[in-house]
């Protein structure tokens, strides 16, 4: 196995043995906390640009199977691990992390030590880092790094074109779906309520969603700094008050956005299934599966108009919005999980639920 290493923006070194592919690419080190769903990670759109960290040290002891990917490709620059296990046992398993990795194109390291790695982040906050052989020259790399910008990450992942989605049960309903980057797990998610749907790329317009004639929105999950879409805020606005709106993650801090709010950048993200949130309506508590860079500022919303619907119970940061006066609704994270608890799928439900009143 390649020796190879981790370079941090700020010089920084951790030094490995390289698995998967071995083309060098620069990204954003973010770490997740999730104990298992390595290939949903890998997989999920969100992380286009960034190289994850996995803080739970055995990573592929139960290998991979195609019917758990996310999207078709992967878009992960890199993927950083205590300990690499290659002997997938596992009864479902068709393929070991180390050959899923080379097929996806993703240079991976393993035996860093990611407590070191997840800890600085945590310090510091996310950072840019490049996986590199043993011999690449470290300040050429550290050079490379001060100029790393991600940007253009939505139209990176995003659908080319318009296609259809049928459900085995159908309801009678039809939900046009934003695709920003969408986990296949939330289409299942949208199917299994019967929902006819239509997905669309993320730039499609407002007067041609309106053409499609449905009757409820889904705005999807997705990567990148929401304030970087202006062109989306301005349509997701002139959807505002047509149809009842569903959004997650992305599409939630889209929302608001086109309520008037702002976000702002955590320092080093919520990214993980086992995040603590308060369900205001139902009094409760959930563990949810997460993973974004940013956050809704409170103080930059209307109080007249939107309301606070779940809260972070770590950090208290807003975690799900209502309008007041328009059927519409969202959350910061996820709730068709993969990975993760399923204990918010009753989400889907009430917008089952918000198209059938």
């Amino acid at each position: 196995m390649k020796k190879g290493k981790l370079i941090l923006a700020d010089g920084t070194t951790y030094e490995g043995r390289l698995i998967g592919n071995t083309t060098a690419l620069s990204g954003e080190v973010v770490f997740n906390t999730s104990m298992t769903g390595y290939q949903e990670i890998l997989t999920d759109p969100s992380y286009y640009g960034q190289i994850v960290v996995m803080t739970y040290p055995l990573i592929g002891n139960y290998g991979v199977h195609p019917d758990d990917n996310q999207s078709p490709k992967s878009t992960v620059r890199g993927f950083i691990v205590r300990e690499a296990h290659d002997d997938h046992d596992h009864w479902r398993s068709v393929q070991s992390l180390d050959q899923f990795l080379d097929q996806q194109g993703i240079v991976a390291i393993d035996g860093i030590d990611t407590r070191a790695v997840t800890k600085k982040i945590r310090e510091q906050g996310m950072m840019a880092g490049r996986i590199v052989p043993e011999d690449y020259p470290t300040a050429a790399v550290i050079d490379h790094l001060k100029g790393f910008q991600l940007t253009g990450a939505v139209e990176a992942v995003t659908t080319n074109e318009v296609y259809s989605l049928r459900p085995d049960t159908p309801c009678g309903k039809h939900v046009v779906v934003m695709d920003f980057g969408i986990k296949e797990n939330i289409l299942r998610s949208l199917l299994a309520q019967g929902f006819d749907l239509t997905v669309v790329p993320a730039q499609t317009s407002a007067r041609d969603i309106k053409g499609l004639n449905p009757d409820g929105i889904f705005l999807s999950n997705g990567p990148g700094d929401p304030m970087e879409l202006a062109g989306v805020v301005d349509t997701v606005s002139q959807l505002m008050g047509y149809r009842p709106i569903f959004g997650i993650c992305l599409g939630h801090q889209l929302l608001a956005l086109a309520y008037g709010g702002k976000t702002e950048k955590l320092p080093y993200g919520h990214r993980g299934g086992n995040h603590p949130v308060k369900d205001y309506a139902r009094d409760k508590v959930f563990i949810t599966s997460q993973n974004h860079g940013y956050v809704v500022v409170e103080t930059s919303l209307d109080p007249s108009k939107v309301q606070v619907t779940h809260r972070n119970v770590n950090d208290g940061s807003i975690e799900g919005l209502a309008h007041k006066d328009y059927p519409i609704f969202s959350v910061q994270y996820h709730p068709e999980a993969s990975p993760g608890p399923k204990d918010s799928a009753y989400l889907f439900e009430q917008f089952h639920q918000l198209l059938m009143d």
